[in-house]
């Protein structure tokens, strides 16, 4: 297993993700506890050290599960995650509430790590707000020994996680990420990997291979790869991908099948990043496949400034790429929940003063009319 430090520390380089833990049932709550067991005995095994769980993972089964199962190892064999469920805007009031409740679910004493969960644009006001005090209240459960240390996810844009970052950079150890190599290009995920190393924050990463589905997007495009390295899948080569990057600490991955983590344990037992030609070549692939599923806005800006209504097109755009792109998911619609009144996709008057300037000449009031479509669909919006 390969280990990097962090403060000291030796964790593993893949993590124990307890999102998706295998199931009894079609019931996401309906944990199936033996497989589990099995699946954490033999990660233990392996070298394993890292285990990550939430309040809101399998309907709020998997910290108790996770909790049962740990607690027959020894305390100091295994460090424990888990996280302020921020993205519930209902909760902003009850940290010291759900807190408690988290380490009696789990039953410890304290958290190895801890982390300010999911900072968004749908919550970021809320955690910058003085009101809250939630990260003030985890930064006082750290010095009373009941947090490690203290960190923070993040799925927002760029610019909320600078400032969060402004406003509580000192009392951050370390940031969570969605990284892969789509989202490195299409979340941004480059430049908030290079701000997080020049501001000396580690970085843990989410979503590898982005639920599993980075191995469908990819395979039109495996040939390219097998030329250079002929026995290799999509999954060896994110994960190489990840190693190519000192500044990531550990990697965390759903743990639901045994032949699955078997295949994930594997790929970590030595370092083996890419080359600057494999990275070259991954990277070209990357950009075809992009080009050859989404709406080519390039951020000119030229759009927004003949918007009657304000609108700010690439953003949506963005948002509708990220959407079609991964079919589905939370990130689309959380970001056009937290636009401006008046300034949605449906709020669209579809008058093609926007698509006369468009450079790439783009429609973009079929695009919008298309996205508010998508969103009615939903089912929170149904």
């Amino acid at each position: 297993m390969i280990y990097r430090d962090f403060k000291g520390l030796r964790i593993s380089g893949m993590a124990f993700g307890a999102m998706r833990l295998p199931l009894r049932s079609g019931d996401n709550s309906d944990v199936d506890e033996e497989k589990t067991a099995e699946l954490v005995e033999y990660c233990m095994s392996q070298g394993v050290n890292y285990y990550d769980t939430a309040w809101g993972y399998h309907g709020g089964r998997s910290e108790r599960v996770m909790g049962e199962i740990l607690g027959k190892y020894p305390r100091d064999s295994f460090f424990l995650a888990d996280k302020f469920p921020g993205y519930d805007l209902s909760n902003m009031t009850k940290p010291r509430e759900i807190f408690e409740e988290q380490l009696r679910k789990c039953g410890v004493d304290y958290f190895d790590f801890y982390l300010i969960h999911n900072v968004c644009e749908t919550n970021i006001e809320q955690y910058l707000d003085p009101k809250y005090g939630i990260v003030p209240y985890f930064v006082e459960m750290k010095k009373a020994g009941k947090i490690r240390h203290l960190g923070f996810s993040c799925h927002s844009n760029f610019a909320n996680m600078v400032r969060f970052l402004d406003a509580y950079g000192k009392e951050m150890e370390f940031c969570q990420i969605q990284l892969n190599y789509i989202d490195y290009r299409m979340q941004d995920a480059k430049r908030k990997l290079e701000y997080l190393a020049g501001a000396g924050i580690p970085v843990w990463v989410m979503e590898p291979l982005r639920g599993g589905k980075i191995i469908s997007l990819t395979e039109p495009f495996m040939d390219r790869l097998r030329e250079l390295r002929p026995d290799d899948g999509a999954v060896r080569w994110a994960f190489r991908f990840l190693q190519s990057f000192p500044e990531v600490t550990t990697v965390l991955t759903g743990v639901s099948d045994m032949a699955q983590t078997e295949e994930k344990i594997a790929l970590f037992e030595r370092e083996e990043p890419l080359s600057g030609r494999e990275m070259e070549v991954l990277m070209s692939v990357v950009d075809d496949l992009l080009r050859s599923s989404l709406v080519p806005c390039t951020s000119c800006r030229y759009c927004t400034s003949h918007c009657p209504v304000g609108l700010d097109i690439p953003t949506i755009i963005d948002l509708y790429n990220e959407h079609r792109f991964s079919k589905g998911g939370f990130i689309a619609p959380m970001g056009v929940a937290a636009l401006p009144r008046g300034k949605k996709p449906s709020d669209c008057i579809g008058c093609g003063r926007c698509e006369r300037v468009c450079p790439q000449q783009i429609a973009v009031a079929g695009v919008m009319r298309d996205f508010v479509k998508i969103l009615a669909k939903l089912p929170s919006n149904s």
